[in-house]
């Protein structure tokens, strides 16, 4: 044959070929750094994501249907509290395990995994700044699927720099100056699962004079009165995720709602910034070998095992790369199971490395099929424009760099004059 034909891969659609082909791209290298239940942890992943989340990728992007059969088999299938603990319904696996999960999903359905990682996103501040009560309410059913959550902080007008954003609380205290309550008036955009999310982690300020120091943390149900959203926007990828504007107009929030102290937002935006990096890292990872298997699928199929030299140098490329990141993302993640966080600068290095190889790949791959590399039979160009949007978002990849950049300068104070 002389180049490869725009007919799609059976993997896709038949589980044992999807296991077949995604299990030789394992790398053992990798697979020691797993632990027996880690490893089980992504093995069971994988079954799941190969019977029901890989077979309706293609048309849950095609469609721009919202993924949410394919999430619900996750939950069902025990995977969706990996970080929660027992009593809250999760399984308190380690981050490795959960960043292998996400690993697993993204290379099935990039789309599944942004609502996947949605969940654990908006789980995690209530879990760690929450009350026991808030938690038991809230948590247990963004673990089982029964709730969506969605993690309500940039705004029109405060992007990256999150300290900026202007969703004003308003206390209601009462005869001795205590908060009852709070009004929170405002709006958010690009908020993942924002058009049907069950419940909001809001973040807006009690002071916009104080920056950092006024941005508090609230939990609010998405049916409170005056919580409207806007329609999904038309993205360039991601298409079974949908992303949304959210609108507060005087929205009440009882006081047992607020994460933490008034003040104490930016704290907890700081520490959820490791998990959702994380999660982005993984998606990278898994968005690069997607694309690789794809590509690989597509190149056999017209050559047989005698793939020609420059696409298999190519493909050697796109191996390695799918291998640098793994490790950088497996290596971080265990330092963060380790010590409980990792620096700054490493989670930032590991965020901008993996989301970049993903892009990279996946561009790799489209160009590596040559005139059909863009036709979606093959699913190679799905890969690519559901990869862009992980350079954005949980902080763009410039704003990574500059962090990359002075973790580096104070690493070198006092040592090069």
């Amino acid at each position: 044959m002389t180049g490869p034909t725009a007919v799609p891969a059976s993997f896709e659609t038949d589980p044992d070929a999807y296991l077949a082909l995604h299990g030789a791209l394992d790398e053992e290298v990798a697979d020691a750094l797993l632990d027996p239940r880690e490893r089980a942890v992504r093995d069971r992943t994988r079954a799941v994501v190969a019977e029901h989340v890989a077979p309706g990728a293609a048309a849950r992007d095609r469609d721009h249907v919202f993924a949410h059969d394919s999430y619900q088999s996750l939950a069902r299938a025990g995977l969706g509290g990996l970080l929660v603990p027992e009593e809250y319904g999760g399984t308190a696996d380690s981050t490795v395990a959960y960043a292998a999960a996400m690993e697993e999903i993204t290379a099935g359905c990039p789309a599944t995994s942004l609502v996947y990682m949605t969940q654990m996103h908006a789980a995690y501040p209530i879990l760690h700044a929450g009350s026991p009560e808030l938690a038991r309410q809230y948590v247990p059913g963004l673990v089982d699927g029964s709730r969506y959550g969605s993690l309500g902080v940039t705004e029109p007008g405060a992007g990256s720099d999150a300290s900026s954003l202007r969703t004003l609380a308003v206390a209601e205290t009462d005869a001795t100056g205590e908060p009852t309550g709070y009004a929170i008036t405002g709006s958010k955009t690009f908020i993942t699962t924002g058009d049907r999310s069950d419940v909001v982690v809001c973040f807006a300020t009690v002071d916009p004079r104080a920056g950092r120091r006024g941005v508090t943390a609230f939990v609010v149900d998405g049916d409170a009165p005056g919580l409207s959203r806007g329609a999904p926007m038309a993205k360039t990828g991601m298409h079974g995720s949908t992303t949304a504007e959210v609108f507060f107009d005087a929205t009440p929030v009882p006081v047992s709602h607020r994460l933490g102290g008034e003040g104490e937002g930016w704290a907890i935006v700081v520490s959820s910034v490791t998990k959702s990096r994380i999660s982005a890292a993984a998606q990278g990872v898994g968005l690069a070998r997607g694309a690789y298997a794809a590509a690989l699928a597509a190149l056999h199929r017209a050559h047989g095992a005698d793939v020609p030299p420059d696409a298999a140098f190519a493909l050697a490329d796109m191996r390695s790369a799918v291998l640098r990141g793994r490790l950088t993302l497996l290596g971080v993640a265990r330092e963060v199971d380790r010590t409980g966080g990792a620096t700054g600068g490493a989670i930032a290095l590991m965020k901008q490395a993996c989301t970049d190889i993903g892009w990279q790949v996946a561009v790799a791959a489209t160009k590596v099929l040559g005139r059909v590399g863009d036709l979606s039979a093959l699913g190679v160009e799905r890969y690519l424009r559901d990869a862009k949007v992980t350079q954005i978002y949980d902080g763009t990849n410039e704003v990574q760099r500059l962090l990359i950049a002075r973790d580096t300068a104070g690493r070198l104070k006092g040592v090069l004059r």
